[in-house]
């Protein structure tokens, strides 16, 4: 698996659907993604696969933390399954929409396991502010 890698920048129409690269459909392995907000500045699709993987540790957290399980309702309630059409558009919800801030262009960004949507202002001012840090951070990784 080569996971989801690169960026790509589309339109979202007026009816909130946006064009999901072909790249992505085609890692995604399939018709089924879940989209959600887990981070407060971006949305997060999910391949069927992962979703499933996830679901189980959800389920896991919510037996061993009857505390956090508010938390989960409050994560799971708006998580959407959504099927790119015949032109690969998914759907983003309105209340999803507005929670992202998304409207016009929607950058979509490779995260390996997942694709995050971002506002692409959002994304230049919460991802490039740590751009300094990349050159350490990429000499721990890459040796």
């Amino acid at each position: 698996m080569i996971g989801f890698v690169g960026q790509y920048e589309h339109q979202m129409d007026p009816k909130g659907r946006v064009s999901l690269p072909s790249a992505f459909r085609r890692q995604g392995g399939g018709e089924r993604f879940v989209l959600m907000q887990w981070e407060r500045e971006n949305l997060t699709l999910f391949p069927q696969e992962k979703w499933e993987e996830l679901q189980a540790e959800l389920l896991a957290f919510r037996r061993k933390n009857p505390r956090g399980a508010n938390q989960l309702r409050r994560l799971v309630a708006n998580a959407v399954e959504v099927s790119p059409d015949k032109q690969g558009r998914i759907l983003v919800p309105a209340a999803l929409q507005a929670a992202a801030g998304l409207s016009g262009g929607v950058l979509m960004v490779g995260a390996i396991d997942r694709v995050e949507l971002w506002d692409p202002e959002r994304y230049r001012t919460a991802v490039d502010a740590d751009e300094g840090e990349l050159g350490d951070f990429a000499h721990q990784l890459f040796g």
